[in-house]
């Protein structure tokens, strides 16, 4: 039975980064600062739009990791 508790922690960390991303979806639109901070990069051209954004990719990778340091650590 042992062998199977690795799985569950899995299945059930998966489960909550998917609900996770689905809140994010669901709300992300709402939250005004996402996407607009300093850094983030978009360029318009004549027929086409290309969104880069650094700045909200490595603030969500700082929170990530912090929670999950704050989870995992022994």
């Amino acid at each position: 039975m042992g062998e199977f508790s690795g799985l569950g922690k899995i299945l059930l960390i998966a489960g909550l980064v998917l609900a996770g991303v689905g809140l994010l979806f669901v709300v992300g639109g709402k939250i005004p600062w996402v996407g607009r901070l300093p850094g983030d990069f978009c360029f318009k051209g004549k027929n086409f739009t290309f969104y880069f954004p650094l700045t909200t990719s490595i603030l969500i990778s700082v929170i990530l990791s912090i929670i999950f340091y704050l989870f995992f650590r022994k």
